[in-house]
């Protein structure tokens, strides 16, 4: 399938995780930072809430459009170009989000003219950066045993969670006594990532030849399907608890709405800790996906349905940790799934259809989820449970035979 890296010659870099692990946390805070930052900057600039979640929506749906043929390509032309040239493009595109946003607070730019370059921005970025998670699982699955992929790809979750704390506690350290200078630090993370990246990938491999023969699996591939599935489902739960979990905090439990706010951040802030510690729990764990998942959805859905009965902050708390610690066992063994299920020549492809999945939920989530919640506060829990929960029973998922020739001296903790 590939050459030993010991043939490889002096100026290729060795399979290890830390590149990717290093990359997902660097631009994982740089989003995260300038999530934090969206309510104050959008009031800043005199938008309404609705602009800033247009702009967050068309990011979504470049993630969706382009996930899967950056996936395709790196089958096609390797790893290591498309994964430098997604995040290359993320880079910069990122760079530029967040500079003309700063130029617009200090120098009072129109709304409008604001929020065109809030959409654009958003837009390349979300259609960049969906290269790196499609190209980046891809990788692992060239490099690491199936019975292994679950622990890599938790430590790239493990990664990503860090970042999740990390971002916005430092943006909010910051943005009381100035909104650009967080800004200017989430332009630098990415440039950053690239550069290590650059030095650190990988430069061993080629493209697979199959891949520019065969046709790559379809969206209705049956090997994939309930992979596919399960990333939806999981997104879709993650994104609607996290919409709204601060207007359930003060209609649910009375409070007022800074101290809502103060609630909702902590529960969130829970969320971000849990994923760390479940992920980091993985890499030493040799289950198989699938039971991982079972146990992880099982988990989830019991915990958002706990959720409807939780009338005080700590029970709150309690539930949004314990369906976190579900997720963070569900969300690497999807991966695990999709790459277990199909050859070496569809990795990229099989792990773009995944990650498109997971953008659509993130998509639709928000939006379904704050629209039943006009209806009935609990009710945006009570339907994420139910889809977690009805993917417990699911049945045994088949693994390709992939030929492991060069995965001997690959380990996830390298």
């Amino acid at each position: 399938m590939r050459k030993s890296d010991s043939a490889a010659g002096p100026d290729r870099m060795p399979f290890g995780l830390k590149p990717l692990m290093f990359q997902s946390f660097v631009c994982t805070m740089a989003i995260m930072t300038f999530a934090a930052l969206a309510g104050p900057i959008g009031r800043s600039l005199g938008l309404a809430p609705w602009h800033m979640g247009i702009a967050v929506t068309v990011g979504g749906l470049a993630w969706i459009l382009t996930a899967r043929a950056w996936g395709g390509a790196s089958d096609r032309h390797g790893r290591r170009p498309v994964l430098l040239g997604g995040l290359g493009g993320f880079a910069v595109s990122y760079a530029g989000l967040c500079l003309v946003t700063a130029l617009a607070l200090e120098d009072g730019m129109p709304a409008l003219m604001a929020l065109a370059g809030l959409v654009a921005g958003r837009t390349l970025a979300g259609a960049f950066f969906a290269a790196v998670p499609a190209a980046g699982a891809a990788l692992i699955a060239d490099h690491v045993p199936p019975a292994r992929r679950a622990a890599a790809m938790a430590a790239l979750g493990m990664a990503s969670a860090s970042a999740m704390v990390i971002g916005p506690a430092v943006a909010g350290l910051i943005a009381p006594y100035d909104l650009v200078l967080p800004l200017l630090v989430a332009a630098a993370l990415p440039v950053v990532a690239f550069g290590t990246s650059w030095w650190l990938l990988p430069r061993t491999g080629q493209p697979h030849r199959s891949a520019a023969l065969q046709p790559p699996p379809r969206l209705t591939d049956r090997r994939l399907r309930r992979p596919v599935i399960l990333a939806f489902v999981g997104m879709f739960a993650v994104a609607t608890a996290q919409m709204v979990v601060g207007f359930y905090a003060i209609d649910r439990l009375g409070l007022a709405p800074q101290e809502g706010a103060r609630v909702a951040g902590i529960a969130l802030t829970c969320v971000g800790i849990a994923l760390m510690l479940v992920q980091a729990m993985i890499r030493f764990l040799y289950w198989p996906p699938e039971v991982l998942i079972r146990f992880g959805a099982a988990l989830a859905g019991l915990a958002f349905l706990g959720t409807v009965f939780a009338v005080t902050p700590f029970l709150l708390y309690l539930c949004y940790f314990l369906s976190a610690a579900g997720m963070g066992l569900l969300w690497p063994s999807i991966s695990a799934m999709a790459a277990n299920a199909v050859e070496p020549h569809e990795q990229g492809t099989a792990a773009g259809t995944v990650s498109a999945a997971q953008g659509l939920g993130t998509v639709l989530g928000p939006w379904l989820g704050t629209m039943i919640y006009t209806v009935d506060v609990t009710a945006p829990y009570m339907l994420i449970a139910v889809l977690l929960l009805a993917l417990v029973p699911g049945g045994t998922h088949r693994t390709a035979g992939v030929r492991e020739s060069t995965h001997e001296a690959s380990k996830p903790g390298e």
